[in-house]
């Protein structure tokens, strides 16, 4: 004969069941036809456009998009908690062997637009163009006074990213050549923060997405001290020409939603590629 107290017990045990189990039919049902996007600052703005375009054509499809940087955005898909990873630079070989061995399956990177990474001054400066040689001097410290790169005779102020952007590694790697950014530069949350800074600062100088280039200069970049300056537009970055042409990406996993395979592939048709070219980056060339 079960006891009094042993009867509540199994009565509790059975409820704290059933409780669990219509929680995680809950959990089912409302992640159905939802999607995260979560990463790079420099992509938030495009992810957040393919959003809203897409859910006003598939309604039943949910899309939540978050920036916090590329490095943000691969750590959620290491731990399991985005659909998509949107990242200004590739993920390396031991992020993807993280993601991999975490989460059991294949990560898969989809090139979904490219960008000429675009170097800012203030629309006052005189300075039209530089080479990657003397971006690397100026980033690194080396050169510290416009006058010396056919400027004014006045201080650089240095803008930059944060070290969990893509933006920030990619700089670093094919500008600074992995050198350190000088201790001189003031990192900033966000693309939009560099642009607000180097817009009211007549001596500054920063860098990020060509979609942000708006209410400064833009700079003409050649790759080195004797070829030519090249603007950063649609052919130039197809073709490789300008010297800061980079992929921009989604880091995903084999075997995803229906919802997920037919969001991608809106995102590489006709459609999602005209949004990359509304918002100001360059379309996947075919």
């Amino acid at each position: 004969m079960i006891g009094r107290e042993e009867n509540y017990l199994m009565r509790y045990s059975m409820r704290t069941m059933a409780l669990a189990a219509a929680i995680l039919s809950l959990a089912t049902t409302t992640s159905a036809g939802q999607l995260t996007i979560k990463g790079s600052d420099t992509m938030v703005i495009l992810g957040q456009k393919w959003a809203e375009v897409y859910m006003q054509k598939t309604p039943a499809t949910k899309i939540q998009v978050t920036g916090g940087g590329s490095g943000t955005g691969i750590a959620a898909l290491i731990n399991g908690t985005t659909d998509i990873a949107e990242a200004s630079r590739p993920m390396k070989a031991e992020e993807i062997g993280q993601a991999e061995s975490r989460q059991k399956r294949k990560v898969k990177e989809i090139t979904v637009a490219l960008d000429g990474l675009t170097v800012y001054v203030n629309k006052s400066s005189p300075v039209e163009a530089l080479s990657l040689p003397q971006l690397r001097k100026i980033f690194t410290g080396q050169i510290t006074n416009w006058k010396e790169i056919g400027g004014p005779d006045a201080p650089i102020v240095l803008y930059g990213r944060e070290n969990n952007s893509g933006t920030y590694v990619f700089f670093k790697e094919h500008v600074l050549q992995n050198d350190d950014y000088s201790t001189r530069m003031q990192t900033m949350p966000g693309t939009a923060s560099v642009v607000n800074a180097v817009v009211k600062d007549k001596n500054g100088i920063g860098y990020g997405g060509a979609a942000y280039a708006e209410g400064l200069k833009a700079l003409k970049i050649r790759k080195d001290d004797l070829a030519p300056a090249v603007e950063g537009n649609m052919e130039t970055v197809q073709s490789g020409r300008y010297g800061l042409s980079r992929g921009l990406y989604f880091y995903t996993f084999d075997g995803g939603s229906p919802e997920l395979d037919q969001f991608v592939a809106w995102v590489l048709g006709p459609e999602g590629q005209q949004v990359v070219t509304d918002v100001g980056y360059f379309p996947v060339k075919k």
